[in-house]
């Protein structure tokens, strides 16, 4: 347990801490994640990720934000964690169960990888809300802002369409936002601008980690959202901070994500050091 192995990567700078935990289970407080997720004085990650496995799909990935809370979707990691299983077992498709569902995810010829992220939800109780509204305007508004649309894509989203997505105060409105009584699972917060009928630009404040350079699931609720607004096409290319996103909610009601994942460094954690740190 002294020596566990890690392996450090990233999708658009969306970045995690992946930990397999097939062959020998690891055990993590919240304030051991904390510890490991901290640019400063551990490794650095937006989440922590931990590989189990799973008896209905090839693995399941547990997903913990950076404060040490359990979320229950990541669209980044899921391309990162495919990546890694495509190249032990040589294949090109693969399921990955998460708490928010089981994901398919294939590989492209050009190397992206491509994830199914299934079915948007707008009920009011799926996103979840705290009380009875219209998902599709939210009866908040902040500093000017006003009746963002919410969309579940595995997680909470919220997501304002402003004119200037450059001009947000995100540190700010973020956290605000996040906490707002009407999610009582706190939600990821996305400020989004329609560039044209099949581009968006999106800066998301994710829940439990903060401003965050990409965002998986935020880019599939961007994309909905607009689509259900009549502002773009059902397919649109999402630009985050850390590079674009290709969405795409397909006729059957499954949203496709299409993006890149890449290994930034294998590391070694002494779990056992920091777990003694914190007597």
């Amino acid at each position: 347990m002294s020596d566990t192995a890690f392996i450090k990567m990233h999708g658009l700078g969306n970045d995690f801490v992946i930990i397999d935990c097939r062959a020998a289970p690891v055990q993590l407080t919240s304030e051991t994640v904390r510890l490991i997720s901290d640019r400063n004085t551990g490794v650095g990650c937006d989440q922590l990720i931990l590989i189990e496995s799973s008896a209905t799909s090839d693995v399941f990935m547990r997903i913990h934000n950076a404060n040490g809370g359990e979320v229950e979707a990541c669209g980044n990691a899921t391309r990162c964690v495919a990546k890694l299983l495509f190249s032990e077992a040589e294949k090109d498709s693969v399921i990955i169960e998460t708490l928010g569902g089981r994901l398919r995810a294939t590989a492209n010829e050009n190397g992206q990888i491509t994830v199914d992220m299934g079915p948007p939800k707008f009920y009011w109780q799926d996103i979840p809300l705290s009380e009875k509204h219209d998902t599709l305007h939210l009866p908040i508004a902040v500093e000017g802002f006003e009746k963002p649309t919410a969309v579940n894509m595995g997680n909470p989203h919220c997501v304002f369409f402003v004119t200037n997505t450059e001009a947000i105060d995100l540190p700010a409105l973020g956290p605000l936002l996040e906490k707002h009584p009407l999610f009582p699972e706190h939600a990821n917060i996305g400020f989004a601008e329609q560039l044209d009928d099949n581009k968006i630009r999106l800066r998301v404040w994710e829940r439990g980690a903060g401003i965050t350079k990409a965002c998986g699931t935020g880019a599939c609720a961007a994309a909905v959202a607009g689509a259900r607004l009549g502002l773009t096409e059902r397919s649109a290319s999402v630009k985050l901070d850390g590079g674009t996103l290709q969405i795409d909610w397909l006729q059957d009601d499954h949203v496709w994500m299409t993006g890149p994942a890449q290994i930034s460094f294998h590391g070694k954690l002494d779990l056992l050091a920091l777990n003694k740190g914190l007597d």
